[in-house]
């Protein structure tokens, strides 16, 4: 009989929500997973390796490279009823390569699971570490990627649909969150994880207790976003809220409950339909705080402190993204050039 998985999710009596997907070996990995990733990343897990296993419908033992090969293959095609539909981005039809490259990070990640634990009857991974190219054929690298993906720039607001944006947030509540993310960067998960202890008013910082990767951190951030809660805390949030949550809901069946992130995504598309804004996600505004600072003079170093990444690269992209800064240094070296050029006549 062919193992048909099957996505579930349920709350446990601790209060945390689990996933399975309906295979011994599976849910065991997403139970150890949901010891060292955030819920979001094991939910996608549980997601994605219903996915490849829905496509492959094999035992996990029995997979090879060559059915993570047809499980590409499978998801570059189009998808039924929308075959004649291609992304502007890259003229592509199936899923997006970012899609892809995910799912196979959580299949990837499941094998190297199975392959430590040694009883499962899997003794490699079988998910390709690349594709061998003539120059690293002989030299033990990993060669091509299976999936190539396209390095886009991030969308940005301008000032004036920041202006919009904000207006439209109907709260102190909402207004606040906004402001942790264009002001000091914070990504939507380190918003909703805030605690009102991590608040620290003197110093006008914020502790990061959970960041990306468990790793945590101390940013500043304007006195203008500590003004905002102070109202959202004297006017809006539960006096009798149980718990220590900075944000909350203030309203319906969960109020006083820490809000969730399925709430914070309602919010923000609410309001940008009410702003008339085709774009400008959580993470828009996220990297519109970094944009911002880079233009402003702020070190690529201070900036990759103040957003969290552990590696410059991942900061890097923000001197792209300046392009008034970018377009000053060009203009300044040419006028170095030409000086240099002149003096030598």
């Amino acid at each position: 009989m062919v193992w048909c998985p099957s996505f579930q999710s349920c709350v446990r009596a601790d209060g945390e929500r689990e996933y399975r997907i309906g295979h011994e070996l599976v849910d065991e990995f997403l139970e150890f997973a949901s010891g060292r990733a955030r819920p979001s990343t094991v939910r996608a897990y549980a997601h994605d390796l219903s996915v490849f296993f829905g496509v492959i419908r094999k035992e996990p033992k029995d997979v090879t490279p060559k059915d993570v090969l047809r499980f590409v293959t499978a998801q570059r095609r189009p998808r039924k009823g929308a075959e004649n539909v291609v992304r502007i981005s890259d003229g592509g039809s199936g899923l997006s390569t970012s899609t892809i490259k995910r799912r196979l990070a959580a299949v990837s990640s499941l094998y190297g699971y199975l392959v430590i634990r040694g009883d499962a009857g899997v003794v490699t991974n079988p998910v390709p570490r690349g594709l061998p190219t003539r120059r690293n054929r002989h030299r033990g690298q990993a060669g091509a990627p299976l999936v190539r993906g396209v390095r886009r720039l991030p969308r940005i607001l301008n000032p004036d649909e920041v202006e919009a944006l904000m207006a439209a947030l109907r709260t102190d509540r909402d207004r606040a969150m906004a402001q942790a993310m264009l002001l000091g960067g914070l990504r939507r998960g380190e918003v909703l994880g805030l605690r009102l202890q991590d608040l620290r008013l003197g110093e006008w910082r914020v502790f990061i207790a959970d960041g990306k990767g468990g790793h945590q951190r101390l940013v500043p951030i304007s006195p203008t976003f500590f003004a905002t809660v102070a109202d959202y805390m004297n006017k809006e949030r539960p006096p009798d809220a149980p718990t220590d949550r900075l944000f909350v809901s203030l309203k319906g069946p969960r109020r006083g409950q820490p809000l969730s992130a399925e709430g914070i995504i309602e919010i923000f598309s609410a309001a940008r339909a009410r702003a008339g804004l085709v774009h400008g996600t959580c993470h828009e505004l996220r990297h519109t705080c970094f944009t911002r600072l880079r233009e402003a003079g702020m070190a690529i170093e201070a900036v990759q402190a103040q957003a969290g990444h552990r590696s410059i690269a991942s900061t890097r992209i923000y001197l792209h993204l300046s392009i008034d800064w970018l377009a000053e240094e060009y203009r300044k070296a040419m006028e170095a050039l030409s000086t240099s050029t002149e003096a030598a006549r």
